[in-house]
């Protein structure tokens, strides 16, 4: 929307009205010539996409390296992909949620012209005890639209040191003639589209692939995805905005059927190698194999990814902006469904605590940046406006706050220091039946940006 702004702000100049002209014309005037503004800004937004970029992807693979105190961004490879699934208006990103960030620069003229927010599983890894002791690589990848001159690439991450601001790790010069950028075909999948609401560009597309589900077992993969997708429209936002999502379902079959458990020595081939114990975390279920994942999703345009992995085991994980992964079988599968989506769509943060897996994840005297939870650092950014005077903060756990907007103690896993703002809600415990109002203002905002 700052995008939008800055360019309202340049026509408003170019056409030399100001605002006490605007005034004269009277408050429905004004709203018409906005109105006209704001079109004209979109229409400005869409030739800036044009310029620069064609209605493709670029895909930027390389290797995150290190451990507890150290990293490092390692260039492996780059791939064009057919399709853009994103919008060609919100080129920039407004949010600055995860742990990470890119910006993508035309050359030429030093102009920012794409940028986007987005985590990692090295990130999560590095409050390990394990990280405390070797170094590890991750593969990782960053999608974005596919530019028509150079463009320069900048990586940056948080820095908690310093009030966890972004700090630029790499940066690299990319020729779109290049003739290393590997054009060479993903396997070619049967896809789907199970809810069509139009154009890509103009809507959230989710795209739903399948691991550890065999030839055979396709079908049960697509009856499962529509049940769960259904799922998540009963929820708000998601349900008052059905018609600006498309649901995408990409059919890649496995050799095997399941997934890895190391923890009782089972291990399976599946096209996106998915394991329970990630991170020696039983029910933490990803995939490290995050290039398969990618050469997957790109059968479609996508804006999110979401893996179904054929277990009944209970399980699941999410990553910012990178995918969510859930097992498909358990009773708890559709509300593990859409918590896991809360994360990996909007950088939700989970609201319960004394989770031991992670270490001093968010220390203190530092705001997280996942918008639900606060340390109290810089409450003024996140819902302080929809606190009550009257309530206490912290708020205490009494029957008369179960049902208000409050500072509860305990979330970003670990007891104090962490606060949420509701006493109960999805992202806390799987008995709740909905986000709450400050996860569904965050929901909301990302599906109109992606929709806009």
């Amino acid at each position: 929307m700052g995008f939008l702004l800055l360019d309202i702000h340049r026509l408003l100049k170019n056409h030399y009205i100001s605002c006490s002209i605007l005034t004269d014309f009277g408050i429905r005037m004004k709203r018409v010539i906005l109105f006209i503004y704001l079109l004209q800004a979109v229409l400005y937004a869409q030739a800036g996409f044009d310029e620069y970029f064609e209605n493709k992807s670029l895909r930027f693979d390389y290797f995150h390296i290190g451990n507890a105190a150290s990293e490092k961004f390692v260039f492996d490879e780059m791939k064009a992909e057919p399709f853009y699934g994103g919008s060609k208006t919100n080129l920039i990103d407004t949010f600055y949620y995860g742990n990470h960030f890119f910006k993508v620069f035309d050359e030429k003229e030093n102009n920012l012209i794409y940028s986007r927010g987005y985590s990692s599983l090295f990130q999560e890894w590095q409050s390990t005890e394990e990280a405390a002791q070797i170094d590890r690589s991750f593969e990782e990848t960053i999608v974005m639209p596919f530019p028509k001159s150079k463009v320069r690439l900048e990586l940056y991450s948080r820095d908690k040191e310093e009030n966890n601001e972004f700090t630029k790790k790499f940066e690299i010069l990319i020729d779109p003639a290049d003739y290393f950028i590997s054009a060479e075909k993903n396997e070619r999948y049967t896809t789907l589209k199970l809810q069509d609401s139009g154009d890509p560009a103009e809507k959230l597309d989710i795209v739903v692939i399948p691991d550890g589900y065999t030839t055979t077992e396709l079908g049960e993969f697509v009856e499962k995805t529509k049940t769960l997708y259904e799922y998540l429209f009963e929820y708000e936002p998601f349900a008052s905005s059905r018609d600006k999502i498309n649901i995408w379902a990409v059919l890649a079959p496995s050799e095997d059927s399941g997934t890895d458990i190391p923890g009782n020595s089972v291990w399976t081939r599946t096209v996106l190698n998915s394991s329970f114990y990630t991170l020696d975390s039983e029910r933490y279920l990803m995939t490290t194999d995050v290039k398969s994942v990618r050469d997957v999703a790109g059968s479609v345009p996508y804006d999110q990814i979401i893996i179904l992995v054929n277990t009944d085991k209970y399980g699941g994980g999410a990553i910012y902006n990178y995918y969510s992964m859930v097992c498909a079988n358990h009773p708890s599968t559709p509300k593990i469904f859409v918590h896991e989506f809360g994360h990996s769509f909007a950088g939700l943060a989970d609201e319960y605590g004394n989770d031991p897996t992670y270490i001093d994840y968010y220390p203190e005297g530092v705001e997280p940046w996942e918008p639900n939870i606060t340390t109290l650092a810089d409450f003024d950014k996140k819902w302080k406006s929809l606190v009550d005077e009257d309530t206490p903060v912290p708020t205490p756990y009494q029957e008369k706050y179960r049902d208000i907007i409050g500072v509860f103690e305990g979330a970003g896993y670990v007891s104090e220091g962490v606060y949420r703002s509701t006493y109960d809600s999805i992202m806390r415990t799987l008995g709740n039946n909905k986000f709450n109002k400050v996860s569904q203002d965050a929901l909301r905002k990302l599906i109109e940006f992606y929709s806009e």
